[in-house]
């Protein structure tokens, strides 16, 4: 019994009775949902879960619902292995989930500044996307894989740009520094073992310093303007060249199809008459009414109405009706 003074007035109270037992029930349902509750976990459909056994690597579990030893003896790291994430170097897209997609402004404004080749400077920016294909290597090789892949992606773009001049750079080059930085970002992942799969390298803005810039894109859009002229000379002369020399070769071919029939058309009179000859000095006679005849049948069609009389007809020119053609004698 316990006895307490409470504003001059002492008060007795009964103390509770203490029972061993029932506290040891508790710590056992405790103990024991506890244990339930550390002993499965899921995996969602685009993730595989790492399964550490006192902080070891034990195996790796597919998606579903699984069991582990409970009491976080057994302790479940998830990554998502379907997803693509991306970095972005030089500027960032805000209201992104991924931690590790930029740097702050200052720092993206150092990431961009490069040196070119032929010693010139250049402002570029680059995306890279990624992967992770084996969540051990990402989880245990490296620390801090995605900051790894930062700055090897940052080391192999120096690399590749300082390699060209700033013209390449900028303008020709854009696709092969893309395709020479994803071989070897590749390569160095690989080399790393970061179970890191990369999927793209791809070039956004790549400029010239800003105190230059406006004259940079003076010198480009002269460029462009002296190829825009030189196309437009090209296709005049690719429409007109061909056409003046299809009319040519077609005047040719005309020339020579009428000399090849002057030719022929001489070498046939030349044959015809020929044979004229022979037959004349055969029959002269007989030779020299024919070809009468036959030119009279070529010229007579030609001719207008005739009408011809023998000069000793009299008495007949009321009857010919003269006034309809014409006479000849």
């Amino acid at each position: 019994m316990l006895e307490i003074d409470i504003g001059g007035k002492k008060v007795q109270l009964n103390a509770p009775e203490f029972k061993p037992g029932l506290i040891l029930m508790g710590i056992v349902a405790v103990f024991i949902a506890v244990g339930l509750l550390t002993s499965f976990y899921t995996v969602q459909a685009d993730e595989e879960g790492v399964v550490l056994r006192f902080g070891k690597y034990e195996k790796t579990e597919s998606p579903g619902l699984h069991f582990k030893l409970p009491f976080f003896i057994d302790r479940v790291e998830k990554v998502e292995v379907l997803r693509q994430m991306k970095q972005e170097f030089g500027f960032g897209t805000r209201g992104n989930t991924n931690p590790h997609q930029y740097t702050g402004d200052s720092e993206q404004e150092q990431e961009k500044k490069m040196v070119t080749g032929d010693l010139n400077a250049a402002r570029v920016e680059w995306v890279v996307q990624y992967r992770i294909d084996k969540p051990q290597e990402y989880l245990f090789n490296v620390r801090n894989a995605d900051d790894t892949l930062r700055h090897a992606s940052e080391s192999v773009m120096r690399e590749v740009v300082g390699d060209r001049t700033v013209d390449e750079v900028i303008t020709i080059g854009r696709q092969e520094i893309e395709s020479e930085s994803f071989r070897k970002l590749q390569s160095l992942v690989n080399k790393y073992e970061m179970g890191i799969s990369i999927d793209q390298v791809q070039l956004k803005n790549v400029k010239p310093p800003r105190e230059v810039e406006e004259s940079f894109n003076e010198v480009n859009r002269a460029e462009q303007e002296r190829a825009t002229a030189v196309n437009i000379a090209n296709g005049q002369y690719n429409k007109r060249v061909p056409k003046a020399k299809g009319e040519a070769e077609q005047s040719i071919s005309q020339a020579q199809g009428y000399a090849t029939k002057r030719v022929n058309e001489a070498e046939g009179d030349a044959t015809r008459f020929n044979a004229l000859l022979e037959a004349y000095k055969e029959a002269p006679e007989v030779t020299r009414r024919r070809m009468y005849l036959e030119a009279m049948q070529q010229v007579m069609p030609l001719l207008e109405r005739k009408i011809i009389i023998d000069e000793t007809g009299q008495q007949i020119l009321p009857l010919l009706q003269l006034n309809q053609g014409g006479l000849q004698r």
